[in-house]
């Protein structure tokens, strides 16, 4: 018998004995897509190795933080800088103040901020905050949002528009889900009756504003506007759950281009992570001084961590705020993105293929459908034989984009002209070398 050669899957086959799955993140796995997943050596700028020496161009960028490439070299001097001082102290330094300096700068929403270790943290501390800070107990979220892997977000919507959620995972009691209320993403009468029944017993309603892990799918803004208004007028806190968006679609996240159409428009609380840890295990949450000041050890709404504020993980998150608040710098990512986006755009439509596009900032999604999808069973039309086709056709010409059809996608400022004119490239073979049954008419472009 030949022996296999390719080290992925010889790392794969040790890490399924060691690991569940062989990973330590479901979706790296490539169950969704099928195959061996990349084991990555090494990456510079907006391209990684695998463990077998292959080049590739990279729109994951580790699910978002990466928006200045890898190994930006005054992100990595600023690391190098405080890894020489220590890794952690378990006392307070002087670069968390700096860094929610920085955050409360750049998001005019926060007021004070809270700073953790992962997203998930920082969203389920944000609940708990606002449970705190109202009194209240009940939550809605909404279907295809992602949250983190707190138990109480673990959840689907049920069957009627005032059911609560069900666990969407094993080991998740039903009664601790049971304040949670699911409802479909960007439907107004859902959200209005929903508030009509529960209005005094809502502490929060959290939402993605751009939600990314459906792949990209906008909420409207007469939706945002609507939940703004039902928000103040039940007094409910709105949550901002932009770990995904902020400083990501924009300087000022996600909120701060919903304000552009809904004059006075912030959330009571934004949630944050990816970017402002530019790469290092970082997050945080942040809102109005009289909310945050619920926390102890001002009040009585508990939250701590041992490696929040980590000195290194600030050092790296302060690094990447200082590029990208440099002026033009949105600007140019945007053009960036826009330019991908819309190139597979027509790429699809030369080839008569279904495929509708969106991008914001350094964030973009497509689907397999002749027009954007406004909620989750809209997106879950999308055709998934196809999507694991165009992938394994990507990822065999050194494309590497999500390994699951309901994730966005990332472009970097490190991204140049010639690997999107590359990733176009490889878009325009697959798409053009027997990419299942053609569908007729015109796809939904969309810049």
């Amino acid at each position: 018998m030949t022996p296999n050669t390719d080290r992925n899957q010889q790392l794969f086959d040790r890490a399924k004995a060691l690991i569940p799955g062989g990973v330590n993140s479901p979706v790296r796995a490539f169950r969704a897509v099928g195959g061996t997943p990349r084991f990555v050596q090494r990456a510079q700028g907006p391209h990684f190795w695998d463990a077998n020496g292959k080049r590739y161009i990279d729109y994951i960028g580790s699910w978002g933080p990466m928006i200045l490439g890898h190994g930006h070299p005054a992100v990595v001097e600023a690391v190098q800088r405080a890894v020489l001082d220590g890794f952690s102290f378990g006392a307070p330094t002087e670069r968390e103040v700096d860094l929610a300096q920085a955050i409360i700068d750049l998001v005019p929403s926060i007021e004070m901020v809270r700073l953790v270790s992962s997203g998930t943290e920082a969203a389920m501390s944000a609940i708990r905050l606002a449970r705190g800070a109202t009194g209240r107990s009940k939550l809605i979220k909404f279907e295809g949002c992602y949250h983190g892997h707190a138990d109480a977000l673990l959840v689907k919507a049920g069957s009627g528009l005032a059911t609560f959620g069900n666990p969407t995972s094993a080991g998740v009691p039903p009664e601790v889900v049971q304040h949670t209320l699911v409802l479909e993403y960007n439907n107004i009468q859902q959200l209005e009756e929903a508030f009509a029944l529960h209005g005094p017993e809502l502490a929060c309603l959290i939402i993605e504003p751009i939600a990314g892990n459906m792949n990209f799918v906008r909420a409207s803004v007469p939706f945002m506007r609507r939940c703004r208004e039902l928000c103040t007028q039940h007094g409910a806190l709105l949550v901002f759950d932009e770990v995904m968006t902020g400083f990501r679609v924009a300087l000022g996240g996600a909120q701060s281009i919903y304000a552009r159409d809904i004059p006075g428009f912030a959330p009571d609380v934004t949630v944050l992570g990816k970017v402002i840890g530019g790469g290092m295990p970082l997050a945080a949450f942040g809102g109005k001084r009289a909310v945050m000041e619920m926390l102890a050890p001002l009040g009585p709404v508990y939250q701590a961590g041992t490696l929040s504020g980590n000195p290194v993980a600030t050092a790296c998150g302060l690094a990447t705020l200082n590029e990208i608040r440099k002026p033009d710098f949105y600007d140019q990512l945007a053009a960036k993105t826009r330019s991908l986006a819309t190139g597979l755009q027509a790429e699809a439509d030369a080839q008569g293929v279904a495929f509708a596009s969106d991008c914001e900032g350094g964030m973009f999604g497509f689907f397999l459908l002749p027009e954007l999808p406004q909620n989750y069973p809209a997106v879950m039309k999308s055709d998934g034989a196809r999507f694991n086709q165009l992938f394994h056709g990507l990822l065999d010409r050194g494309v590497y984009i999500a390994p699951a059809l309901y994730e966005a996608g990332f472009v970097s400022s490190a991204h140049g002209d010639d690997d999107i004119a590359q990733t176009l490239q490889a878009a325009r073979e697959v798409f053009a070398e027997g990419f299942g049954a053609r569908v007729s008419g015109e796809s939904a472009a969309r810049p």
